[in-house]
């Protein structure tokens, strides 16, 4: 009996070990089998269809994260939440983000003069980008042309359309003509078709300002020639399709033509350089009459300047993390804050709790908080300083100096400040940037001391 109870259990075992691996031995070959086919084609893609849902026929999981672009979320120094909204003839939307220009009073004084001191609301996800820039009360204030749409539209057909097939006459063609006149002949915000090609689904760039802008960035490293889509490696273009829009930029000339000012480098003194090299200004400030700068969305310069960079990070890396579905490893198109995503963004890299990588990342915005107030405050106090000579007929050389030093000062704390990281992308370096700009208004406060001595003198 004994060896009979033996001789079941043996023969039990022995299947039961065939059953697990046979049943391991399928589910490899399954996920070897989802491997080789990481999508199906249920629809045919060309390079003419930009809607994302078709897009998405073929790569559901893709897509149903792109469409979370929509969730507003806060964190610490960044994101959004809701707020209602009751919708009207000019702006139909039903919720909007808050109101920057109310939490933060000095924006108006920077800005005065310009658009963006009547409406300057908290970053919402791609699924707004168009909407928000849209209904923006900016556009009721001033005329913008239509190459404001490169960076909130999917504009790669219309480029298309524009040039009979070539995008850069395309791009040159939309800036001539008004937004308001163009921005009905685009439906979507960033879609599929501005980072991937239909028949491969590789990366490339289909901004001509980037491929432009790069090129004299790669000419200063001894690269001649660049072209971006056919000599940049696959870890450079999980960054550039970011940097086709996350830049400063400007609009050159009578034409419009979008502009990225790294002929010197990509820091933000270099860019200031550049400016006064071309004599530059976006508008001329209200309250002094200088003739002043507006920084835009410069996360590509300051995240080059940091150590993520330096190390081949890449912005997709952090921002739109690999995660798994089933065998496959698809990326997350939710683009979001990598706070709200610390497991798949940061300990793939760094085997520390989430706690402490939080912690570290808000002490870093804490300091960056910190010095940046210290720097707008002197900045406003040098604004209110120069509001004294605003009305001079004759201005003299020493008022001139002053007013281009409130251009230095306020170009490069706007800088930092009009970069969506506070701080995180480069901590030294936007340290540095700030501390430049309190030597900026330092040098100016004498300047405007002299002038008030020799007002007081009667000279």
């Amino acid at each position: 009996m004994n060896k009979n109870k033996w001789m079941f259990l043996a023969v039990g075992g022995a299947a039961i070990v065939t059953v697990l691996v046979t049943a391991l031995l399928v589910n490899i070959f399954e996920r070897k089998s989802e491997e080789k086919n990481p999508f199906y084609r249920v629809v045919e893609i060309t390079d003419d269809i930009d809607d994302p849902a078709i897009w998405g026929k073929n790569f559901p999981h893709q897509y149903d994260s792109y469409l979370k672009t929509a969730d507003m979320t806060r964190t610490k120094y960044g994101g959004s939440e809701a707020f209602p909204h009751i919708p009207t003839d000019k702006d139909p939307r039903d919720v909007v983000s808050a109101q920057k220009l109310d939490e933060d009073p000095r924006l108006k004084t920077m800005w005065a003069g310009y658009a963006f001191s009547k409406d300057f609301r908290e970053e919402r996800g791609h699924a707004y980008m168009l909407v928000d820039q849209i209904f923006t009360e900016r556009q009721n204030v001033v005329k913008q042309p239509g190459t404001c749409l490169n960076c909130h539209a999917s504009t790669y057909l219309l480029y298309k359309k524009l040039g009979n097939g070539d995008i850069t006459k395309g791009f040159e063609e939309m800036g001539k003509i008004p937004y308001k006149d163009i921005v009905h002949s685009v439906q979507h915000p960033v879609s599929c078709i501005d980072c991937h090609d239909p028949s491969t689904m590789s990366l490339r760039i289909t901004r001509p300002a980037f491929i432009e802008g790069i090129k004299l960035v790669k000419a200063q490293q001894g690269i001649k020639e660049y072209d971006v889509n056919k000599m940049a490696s696959r870890q450079e273009m999980r960054s550039f399709v970011c940097g086709q829009c996350h830049v400063e930029y400007f609009f050159k000339g009578e034409e419009k033509r979008l502009t990225y000012p790294w002929g010197k480098g990509l820091k933000a003194d270099q860019i200031m350089e550049y400016y006064k090299e071309n004599g530059f200004k976006d508008w001329v400030h209200a309250l002094t009459g200088a003739e002043v700068l507006k920084a835009q969305h410069p996360e590509f310069e300051m995240f080059n300047q940091g150590t993520h960079a330096r190390a081949g990070v890449a912005c997709v890396d952090c921002h739109m993390p690999y995660q798994r579905v089933g065998a496959m490893k698809v990326t997350d198109h939710q683009v979001r804050s990598p706070l709200l995503n610390i497991n798949k963004a940061c300990q793939t890299c760094h085997n520390v709790p989430e706690a402490e990588l939080k912690a570290r990342v808000e002490t870093i915005q804490d300091r960056h908080i910190s010095l940046r107030d210290v720097a707008f405050d002197a900045l406003v106090d040098y604004i209110n300083d120069l509001k004294e000579f605003k009305d001079e007929k004759n201005p003299s050389e020493t008022l001139m100096k002053a007013r281009a030093l409130q251009k230095e000062a306020q170009f490069l704390f706007d800088f930092v400040e009009a970069e969506n990281s506070s701080g995180f992308h480069a901590p030294q370096e936007a340290a540095r940037i700030l501390g430049l700009s309190i030597e900026k208004v330092r040098e100016g406060q004498k300047l405007v001391a002299s002038l008030r001595a020799k007002k007081v003198a009667g000279k």
